[in-house]
């Protein structure tokens, strides 16, 4: 079962966000999180199959981003 902070992770990714530094201050302000910790988080949640039925387009949107890095490095 997905903790109250992993699906507060997932929800955040799940917006849409045009700057990163939003994000991050909104992470930190929201969860309490710095970015090295929420993105932590949140690989670890891409390999999940609750978070995959939790939030399934930020998740497989988050993997096909996580494949394509690895293809190009």
């Amino acid at each position: 079962m997905l903790s109250d902070l992993q699906r507060a992770v997932l929800d955040v990714e799940a917006r849409w966000w045009r700057h990163a530094g939003a994000k991050e201050a909104h992470v930190k302000a929201e969860l309490g999180l710095g970015p090295i910790r929420y993105y932590q988080v949140l690989n670890a949640l891409l390999d999940d199959p609750e978070a995959l039925a939790y939030a399934p387009v930020a998740v497989n949107r988050l993997r096909r981003l996580r494949a394509a890095g690895r293809r190009a490095a």
